[in-house]
């Protein structure tokens, strides 16, 4: 459909050209380039609460909050104080420092999923880490994956199902030697009756299976819990390793994440995104059994010299002291289930079909009123009508984060009065999209 611009956005266009001189795409993650929606990607240069501001001047409502890590909103005071007060002691050492023990005995505190941690300064780096761990521990070498569930640029899980339902992995990337996606097996989310068969043959080379549990990364796939028990009943059956891969989902849903919400122990878990309050990092933790594996203590080795940075250990601290504060995450879940509810029945009294599937405080838009729990039963087609609805979003003022197939989150800081704005220009992009 004919599609109009009513905002500017000259100064994010000349900017994108400049930045294809030094960056692959003119991006330093692929996903920014816009690619799946219409126009230059926006250059932002600050944001505030629930809002942030591009280049160009224009003002937008943010469900993208960087991704996810900002549970807070944009340029949160206390977090800002924090780092300001600490860059001013100095940025990195290379050295333990106190602000590392403070997060680490934060989180510990109120987690009683995990007795220990380590710190790392990305998701993937945390995910590539409990693989090892994992492998380490077993004396296996095969890993089972899920087909929707992403987990980083992580050579042997950036693999998709090969011809079969219970299959090898095939490399989705140029530049991952098929050896290494051939120690991966890949599963369908949602049938344990594949997983038994799988079992059957491999058991005894599988380190461990690892899955978003909440998986938000290829829309959000809600699963049972009954599916998640029964990976748990499995893996302990077998010595196997479960890994959640929490770096969305952990401090999001609750300060326990996914394990917390379902009620399920995992045996190595993954985090990142809200734990660096804005900066920076990642992590994974488990058992103290499991975690004596970890050099210096054990003979598995993993080092990072930026590893705890005190910077970001103090942004992740200022940030979760105010998330472990009573009502925190109810608040934040009440608002987006009002928020969502109320999109939602527009949509019902107008006979679209329209879902929005959401947990906690993520959300996802679907074209359909089909409940989604797997990759393959994402229409492709439907992603025409989110290129519409981003696009109709943006000229009023309501940014998210350009692919259809990538959720949305609430903060905080995303008061009723911007929510319910939000909402209604929502409401109006869907008719948009709906007639084209």
């Amino acid at each position: 459909m004919q599609v109009t611009n009513t905002i500017n956005r000259e100064k994010s266009a000349a900017l994108f050209e400049e930045a294809k001189q030094y960056f692959p795409g003119g991006v330093n993650s692929p996903v920014r380039a816009f690619k799946s929606v219409s126009g230059p990607p926006l250059f932002i240069e600050s944001g505030e609460g629930c809002r942030m501001q591009d280049v160009d001047g224009n003002t937008y409502i943010d469900f993208c909050c960087s991704w996810g890590p900002l549970i807070l909103g944009h340029n949160n005071t206390a977090i800002r104080e924090k780092v300001m007060a600490t860059v001013a002691k100095g940025t990195s050492f290379g050295t333990p420092t106190q602000l590392g023990n403070e997060l680490g005995k934060l989180i510990l505190d109120h987690n009683s999923f995990i007795d220990k941690i380590r710190f790392v300064s990305s998701g993937t780096e945390a995910v590539m880490s409990a693989i090892r761990l994992a492998r380490g521990v077993t004396g296996r070498s095969k890993v089972v994956k899920f087909e929707g569930c992403y987990h980083g640029h992580v050579d042997s899980l950036m693999v998709k199902a090969g011809s079969g339902l219970v299959t090898f992995g095939v490399s989705t990337s140029a530049g991952i030697p098929p050896e290494f996606a051939q120690e991966t097996l890949v599963l369908p989310l949602d049938r344990p009756d594949l997983l038994d068969e799988l079992l059957a043959k491999h058991a005894s080379e599988i380190a461990c299976i690892i899955l978003e549990p909440i998986p938000a990364n290829n829309g959000l796939l809600l699963q049972d819990k009954a599916f998640l028990e029964t990976l748990r009943e499995k893996t302990k059956a077998h010595d196997i390793l479960l890994i959640f891969d929490e770096v969305i989902s952990g401090f999001r849903v609750g300060f326990e994440g996914a394990a917390g919400h379902y009620g399920i122990q995992p045996d190595i878990l993954t985090y990142g995104k809200i734990i660096g309050g804005g900066m920076p990092v990642g992590a994974y933790a488990a058992s103290s059994e499991i975690m004596s594996h970890i050099a210096p203590d054990g003979p598995v080795y993993q080092a990072g010299p930026l590893s705890a940075n005190p910077v970001a250990m103090a942004a992740g601290y200022a940030a979760l002291q105010q998330l472990v504060q009573p009502g925190f995450y109810e608040g934040l879940a009440a608002k987006t289930e009002a928020f969502v509810q109320g999109i939602l029945n527009y949509c019902k009294d107008k006979g679209y079909a329209f879902s929005m599937p959401h947990i906690g405080s993520i959300f996802w838009i679907a074209f359909t009123n089909d409940r989604i729990k797997r990759a393959d039963q994402i229409d492709p087609a439907s992603m025409e009508k989110f290129k519409v609805l981003h696009h109709e979003l943006l000229q009023s003022g309501v940014y998210l984060g350009p692919s259809g197939y990538e959720v949305g989150f609430i903060s905080a800081a995303h008061t009723d009065a911007a929510l319910a704005e939000a909402s209604e220009k929502i409401c109006a992009a869907i008719d948009v999209a709906m007639k084209g």
